[in-house]
């Protein structure tokens, strides 16, 4: 897919999120139309960092681009089922146990300053845990089998690399759902809100991967702006324990103001460097 055709399918689902984003202001009201607008910036900021990895997943293996797109088709249809099941989890987690939101606070201030502190480095994602697992309970070919995920082989069913890389692909996202959902109760706790902000935010996924792809070495510092970002959702749960509530337009503002300043050190760092 060519970065062009890329940009123009984000921008529709983007389009197709605001025009949803309208119609809740239309039937639900102001606050919930600031809501979903609020948990989707966030969903779409902290994704910027999932889908670097990704990247590097990708990279690592030395997967074609078209191989790529099966991947990301059925891992975005993987996360729509398994987000979903958070969400529903998390909200009745947090209706019956309120403090838990002070608990997810904390672990998102630890992530966003993990996440600021942490350096480049090259990961050999061959050696994962998540494959070492899985080369043991089901055997995996050496060699790419085309664009399948299982081959017979002697009669016997062998699972191929690209299977593996699903399930990291798979992995991967739980490990980001546990950062991405709790950031989005920071804004609200309405399932509705929460999951339909999510849905539209992964829908876009696919295409937003193949621009940052071609562009994710020109956006330094968005990755800081994503940490900053973090570490704001988590202050604002763990400002409720002294009852002090931050405004979804305000929060919004915050976000608005990190991720774009970050894009904008980004450009400025390549303008300077290029000249």
């Amino acid at each position: 897919m060519s970065t062009s055709k890329a940009l123009a399918w984000t921008a529709f689902w983007i389009d197709v999120a605001l025009l949803f984003d309208i119609g809740i202001y239309l039937f639900m009201g102001k606050e919930k139309s600031l809501e979903f607008l609020g948990g989707y910036i966030i969903e779409q900021s902290l994704s910027i960092d999932n889908l670097f990895l990704f990247i590097l997943v990708f990279s690592s293996f030395g997967i074609k681009l078209e191989y790529q797109r099966r991947v990301l088709n059925y891992g975005i249809a993987g996360a729509l089922v398994l987000r979903l099941l958070f969400i529903i989890l998390g909200v009745a987690i947090v209706n019956r146990f309120h403090w838990i939101l002070y608990i997810f606070g904390i672990i998102l201030i630890i992530s966003g300053i993990k996440m600021m502190q942490k350096q480049e480095e090259n990961v050999n994602l061959k050696d994962s845990k998540i494959l070492e697992i899985m080369s043991k309970e089901l055997p995996i070919t050496n060699e790419l089998e085309g664009d399948k995920f299982f081959v017979r082989k002697n009669k016997v069913l062998h699972a191929t690399p690209l299977f593996a890389i699903l399930i990291l692909i798979e992995f991967t996202d739980i490990i980001f759902a546990v950062d991405s959902i709790p950031a989005i109760f920071s804004v609200t706790t309405d399932t509705f809100i929460v999951y339909t902000s999510n849905i539209l935010a992964i829908l876009g996924l696919r295409n937003l991967y193949f621009v940052l792809g071609k562009l994710h070495e020109k956006f330094k510092y968005v990755k800081y702006g994503v940490a900053v970002i973090l570490t704001f959702t988590g202050i604002k749960l763990t400002l409720l324990i002294f009852d002090i509530q931050i405004p979804t337009g305000w929060s919004l503002a915050v976000i608005f103001t990190v991720l774009g300043g970050s894009i904008a050190a980004s450009v400025a760092y390549n303008l300077q460097n290029d000249g």
